[in-house]
């Protein structure tokens, strides 16, 4: 079962295993905060925090089933998560972080991760998601600038990496000015959230 918008197509939304390896994707348990904090460290450093997009994440709790991690026989090597905000008045997803093991880069566990994001938020019934990222890697998925031209994010960004993804047809268009966090507050604040993670 396949689903498709924006001429992309996304992977089925279930764990499975990867090419007879016992690599699967699923939904991220708090279990898995410490590694995935180590993980995303690792793979940006400290500096991660200061970055704009963080802004739209801090003091909130990521969508739920859309908090994904792929994990091999040693536990946690793969990350992405999502979270809502509000383009301008538009309700939508912000996509992001995404991160890989060392060891598993450039073996296509990104694509995978991305594939089972998009097919679960498209199911789940959401209609558009945004990033900052590098665009040659998330055009393919659909993600252009042109959906955010119209945008602002709450701090300096590079435009050019500033994109957007409509999983349903004219989504953005209405979408103008600043992009707001929304959804849930982490009950824990950001600071004391990030030791539990370290400790655990």
């Amino acid at each position: 079962m396949v689903l498709s918008s924006n001429d992309v197509v996304y992977a089925p939304a279930f764990p499975e295993v990867f090419g007879g390896k016992n690599l699967y994707i699923a939904e991220e348990t708090p279990a898995d905060c410490g590694a995935r904090e180590r993980l995303l460290d690792a793979a940006f450093g400290t500096s991660r925090f200061d970055k704009t997009a963080e802004r739209l994440r801090e003091g909130r709790l990521p969508v739920q089933g859309l908090a994904l991690a792929a994990k091999d026989a040693d536990g946690l090597i793969g990350t992405l998560r999502m979270w809502y905000i509000l383009a301008g008045e538009v309700p939508a997803l912000l996509l992001g972080p995404l991160a890989v093991a060392k060891a598993y880069r450039s073996r296509g566990l990104g694509r995978r991760l991305m594939g089972q994001a998009l097919f679960r938020a498209k199911t789940a019934g959401h209609r558009a998601i945004l990033l900052v990222g590098d665009a040659p890697y998330y055009e393919p998925f659909g993600f252009t600038r042109r959906h955010t031209l119209g945008l602002s994010l709450p701090g300096p960004v590079d435009e050019a990496r500033f994109l957007g993804l409509e999983l349903e047809d004219g989504a953005l268009r209405e979408a103008k000015g600043l992009v707001t966090a929304a959804g849930p507050f982490n009950l824990l604040t950001h600071r004391t959230a990030r030791e539990l993670c370290h400790a655990a």
